[in-house]
């Protein structure tokens, strides 16, 4: 592969090129039948049973309203950015909901109201803080949430009352803590509030609405976070207050590996568990407005599984029809007779699906395009698993992946893509872009879930913490060995990708195993914790420190240093593209922009795509599709033997 010149910059509307060659007009227009493909995403029920899905027409998701099954998807907003979240009140008499959109990807989401009557939009917020988790409240005449406007770090908790013009009220203070609003009461006077520390401990509080007293519901376990990482922390995922105005839903990990749905009575002090003792968490739920029926998702080795329990004939449903890939935004209509949810497959893209209760069926209501390629041609990815380098309980340790196969002969190059988080896994969805790079470019491409990943209980989850960072980068190289014996792989045209975490993972793959990859590619990663951890948004440090380590330990800060990519830059030797978006958050530029620096200072090829009107990820067609096109571009250079 010939090294395009390093001083090559040039600018193309908001994305700024360096070191990237020409575009390929005939792998475009290939990759552009790929990328023409369409979703659509249940955000939340209307009061008169229709709803808002989320869809785009255009560059950018927008927010549409849909009536019936496979209706006309009526098009409500219109923004060049996209418009992230939208939330409905379930009263009869509601004239609209609220939706959440930020600029250029900085993810300070503001909170707009919209009246459905006149179709006017009004801004609930400053316009500059970070704002998320809206609210309503049972009467529809108020909405929580969380925001940081007062100090930039802390999450508070805010009300607002529709009806009035005035700025919202703090209505608890978060202390430079994580706090999200979750429900109202059933008489609309209390809050239930999440206390986020970190993926493996959280707290439910109750929040006296008038007054801001807020109360620690019993049902937390332990809250002295001064204890050495006590064994009676638990992991919250979720919680709503049960429809009899008396109960709370919690899903949490307590007493298991795994996440379970539990009901606890504050009042007797009694908790029940709902769902079963399955080897899997649960991850998503929702309760009918009457409590007669119960809907989970459950991740079963990475795809989703639903079940609907009706509590009145004492029976467990399997909705039928539903399709075998992944399930989200499970939600009841107020009737509670019917529940949405987003689902895809690796061939179908996702849409919105109603599982009718009365009837007993699925409806489809939404139908997106795959775009001008046959979706059949798409392959399914296959799970695989592979022994690592340690061993558990005197076993050799396993981890899994989803391998997707080329169907002609072989050994086939491979990208390796590794997902971020870390506290995240690969769950096998539409991806045009992977079917892309088997169907066309003859690529083999593996997801794994290496340790640290969630989903597979919560001593998995901790494997990687701290100074035990590196022991994750060391499963890729369990995963290269793996690829080095299958008869259908190319040990020698192996490529390493990933984003955000799976960025970093990407980079220290590269510097631990340059001489077994052909190249990598960064997309908005990690290259050195203390700079990540000292510049990302003061809001999220704490939430990362829980993770990675705290750089302001001298050890930690030790550590870091040892294992920074960025420091170790001079055993990366071969090609890299990194992409970025400049108004990041997360991980900011400056994270990629010394990376690209320090590469090309020794001498390697260093590709840098970034673009001024994007964040953590491109979300915008046009960016997005010119990122891939250059991945794409680069990946085939990669497979030339």
């Amino acid at each position: 592969m010939s090294a395009p010149p390093a001083t090559l910059r040039r600018e193309s509307g908001n994305l700024i090129l360096e070191g990237i060659p020409p575009r390929d007009a005939e792998l475009s227009e290939r990759l552009g039948r790929y990328l023409n493909s369409r979703s659509a995403k249940f955000m939340d029920w209307l009061p008169d049973g229709s709803m808002l899905v989320a869809t785009r027409f255009g560059d950018v998701d927008q927010l549409h309203r849909v009536t019936a099954p496979l209706g006309m998807r009526e098009q409500l907003t219109f923004y060049t950015e996209p418009v992230t979240a939208a939330y409905a009140p379930q009263t009869a008499t509601a004239d609209g909901f609220v939706f959440l959109k930020d600029r250029g990807g900085d993810e300070n989401s503001q909170l707009y109201y919209y009246r459905a009557s006149d179709k006017s939009t009004r801004l609930l917020t400053d316009g500059k803080s970070l704002n998320t988790n809206p609210v309503w409240s049972h009467d529809g005449k108020r909405v929580a949430w969380s925001g940081n406007a007062r100090d930039g770090v802390s999450y508070d908790v805010y009300v607002a009352d529709i009806a009035s013009s005035g700025p919202p009220r703090l209505a608890v203070g978060g202390q430079q803590d994580t706090w999200y609003p979750l429900g109202w009461s059933a008489d609309d006077s209390k809050l239930l509030l999440w206390q986020y520390i970190s993926i493996n401990e959280s707290y439910l509080h109750l929040a006296d609405v008038a007054t801001g007293t807020v109360t620690p519901l019993e049902a937390n376990g332990n809250r002295n976070r001064s204890r050495t990482k006590a064994d009676t922390t638990i992991g919250i995922r979720d919680a709503k207050f049960a429809p009899d105005g008396r109960g709370v839903y919690i899903l949490s990990d307590e007493g298991s590996e795994f996440t379970r749905l539990r009901y606890y009575d504050p009042v007797i002090g009694e908790k029940r568990q709902i769902t079963p003792d399955l080897n899997w968490d649960v991850d998503a739920f929702d309760v009918s407005a009457d409590g007669r029926f119960v809907a989970y998702v459950v991740n079963d080795d990475g795809r989703s599984r639903l079940t609907v329990i009706d509590n009145q004939m004492k029976l467990e449903l399997a909705p039928p029809g539903v399709p075998d890939g992944r399930i989200t935004e499970v939600k009841f209509d107020r009737s509670g007779k019917r529940l949405a949810l987003s689902a895809e497959s690796a061939q179908s893209p996702r849409d919105v699906y109603v599982y009718d209760l009365t009837r007993s069926v699925v409806e489809r209501w939404t139908q997106s395009e795959a775009g001008p390629v046959d979706s059949n041609t798409f392959v399914s990815p296959e799970l695989v698993h592979y022994p690592t380098w340690d061993r558990v309980g005197g076993r050799q340790r396993t981890l899994s992946a989803f391998y997707y196969r080329p169907t002609t002969p072989g050994p086939h190059p491979v990208l390796i893509h590794i997902h971020g988080g870390p506290e995240s896994q690969y769950q096998p969805g539409f991806e045009p872009f992977f079917q892309f790079l088997v169907n066309e470019l003859g690529y083999a491409v593996i997801a794994p879930n290496v340790r640290g990943s969630s989903g597979y209980g919560k001593s998995f989850l901790k494997l990687d913490n701290g100074m035990l960072r590196e022991d994750s980068v060391k499963d890729i190289g369990s995963l290269l060995v793996w690829i080095g014996v299958q008869p259908a792989l190319d040990r020698d045209r192996i490529v390493v990708m990933g984003g955000s975490y799976g960025g970093y993972m990407a980079l220290a793959s590269l510097v631990s195993y340059n001489d077994r990859l052909r190249g990598g590619v960064d997309v908005v990663g990690i290259s050195n914790f203390t700079t990540f951890l000292t510049n990302t948004s003061p809001y999220r440090q704490d939430l990362r420190r829980a993770e990675y380590g705290d750089e302001r330990d001298p050890k930690m800060r030790a550590y870091f240093s040892r294992i920074s990519p960025f420091n170790n830059s001079t055993s990366i030797r071969r090609p890299l593209l990194v992409v970025q978006g400049m108004n990041d958050p997360r991980v900011p530029a400056s994270e990629s922009e010394q990376m690209v620096a320090r590469v090309r200072a020794n001498g390697g090829e260093a590709w840098y795509l970034a673009a001024r009107d994007e964040g953590h990820g491109f979300k915008k067609k046009t960016n997005r599709d010119f990122y891939l096109e250059t991945t794409a571009m680069f990946l085939e250079r990669l497979a030339r033997k």
